[in-house]
């Protein structure tokens, strides 16, 4: 392991898409910054289990309050505006930053996540060099802010 990995935070993502989850889980492991943990989750309604660990998620142990939470827009059963609003209504998970990664560039869908509480919105790059610094720039970006801890 890279002994310079500095960022070490819990990131939940949510992400139904088997190709865009090994895409991103792999853009993490190849950045030098990060030595955080990935947790992923397949929809907004898996995400409210891992947060409230309920279900499968029930060991807060196993399963931590995340320090960042990585949204895809288009996801079955719960939607990832349908999810922002939902915690963002939450006191104890509306101080979570929560940025959209997805690849809509819809004006509307960008202000609605904003207006929802969003804290950044990423366009998924389509090829994967360029999402691998996009994710560097993420990192360094949240290395040098300070982020909420928890206990």
């Amino acid at each position: 392991m890279n002994e310079d990995k500095t960022f070490c935070p819990n990131i939940l993502i949510l992400e139904d898409n088997e190709d865009d989850i090994l895409v991103t889980k792999r853009a993490f492991e190849k950045d030098p910054v990060f030595n955080g943990t990935l947790f992923i989750v397949e929809n907004g309604i898996e995400a409210l289990d891992f947060l409230y660990n309920r279900n499968k998620y029930s060991d807060p142990k196993q399963f931590p309050k995340p320090d960042l939470i990585l949204v895809d827009i288009n996801m079955p059963m719960m939607n990832g505006i349908e999810f922002l609003k939902t915690i963002k209504e939450v006191p104890e998970f509306k101080t979570i930053p929560s940025i959209i990664l997805s690849s809509s560039q819809n004006n509307q869908d960008i202000q609605k996540c904003y207006s929802l509480g969003a804290s950044g919105y990423i366009v998924k790059p389509v090829s994967f060099l360029r999402f691998k610094e996009v994710i560097h720039q993420f990192n360094e970006y949240w290395q040098n802010n300070e982020i909420i801890k928890k206990g």
